[in-house]
């Protein structure tokens, strides 16, 4: 079964053709639980969410802050497994036909196996990948893969990221390119600052034509839409577990990321 790269590019395509930005939300697998996290999936994408990345809790997530740490050690002491996370992409995807990738550090997968994560995502509908730790000199057979299966290949980009590195990455990725707004790890912030603009614009500059998406310290509607000023995609992900984790009960939390999807899809509609 071939994976769907095709559904995420004629998504971002679509909301490109609406003049806007898409919006990107991010929330881990099993967390508060396995069935608790396939729910508030949903509820992304019945608030607004365009695209969904479903996180691989992993116990050295070298990329996210505090936020999301907590909710992978949640998830991680729930005994959450790979397999866990491709019952939440399969039953997102199955339940509204739209994209959802998988982010995940690399030695998850390399431990599993990389023919058997690949052909196992594509199975389960998952569109593609997000490794922000694996390097682009070093991920040929990911990608071998992942074109075999039918999924995209997501690499992050920094503002450090010299030009030339910049076209390097975007020669060997797919999907789109995640462009990291600041330096640091994930988590909200007052501003997401005018090095994301930048690098955005570099990154285009590449003539790679793949969407940039911008993320790392998105959290409300405003910030939503000062981004999608310059980006082709704006990504949420601590905003989304922060509401899950102060809610009273998992219901509540549900309740939550719906609302704030909602909120944030006014922003990236310019509505702010």
């Amino acid at each position: 079964m071939s994976g769907n790269i095709q559904l995420l590019g004629d998504t971002l395509a679509a909301a490109r053709a609406e003049g806007r930005s898409a919006l990107i939300a991010y929330l881990p697998a099993g967390f508060p639980t396995v069935d608790g996290g396939i729910e508030a999936v949903k509820a992304a994408f019945d608030g607004g969410a365009d695209i969904v990345e479903v996180g691989l809790p992993h116990s050295d997530p070298v990329l996210d802050g505090p936020v999301i740490q907590t909710a992978d050690d949640i998830a991680l002491r729930g005994g959450v497994k790979i397999a866990d996370v491709l019952r939440t992409v399969r039953e997102a995807h199955a339940a509204t036909g739209k994209p959802v990738l998988v982010m995940t550090y690399w030695n998850p997968i390399d431990r599993y196996g990389v023919e058997r994560f690949t052909a196992e995502l594509a199975d389960a509908g998952g569109a593609g990948c997000i490794l922000p730790d694996l390097p682009v000199q070093e991920s040929a057979l990911w990608r071998e893969h992942a074109t075999k299966h039918g999924l995209a290949t997501v690499f992050v980009v920094a503002p450090s990221s010299r030009d030339a590195r910049l076209a390097e990455i975007t020669a060997a990725g797919s999907g789109f390119v995640y462009a990291a707004s600041l330096m640091g790890v994930t988590g909200t912030r007052a501003s997401v600052g005018a090095q994301a603009a930048d690098l955005v614009r570099r990154t285009r500059a590449t003539g790679s034509g793949l969407p940039v998406c911008v993320g790392l310290g998105v959290s409300d509607r405003t910030q939503a839409a000062e981004v999608a000023g310059f980006a082709d995609g704006v990504i949420v992900g601590s905003a989304f577990v922060k509401r899950m984790l102060d809610a009273p009960d998992q219901a509540a939390g549900v309740a939550a990321v719906r609302e704030l999807a909602g909120d944030l899809a006014k922003g990236v509609r310019g509505q702010a």
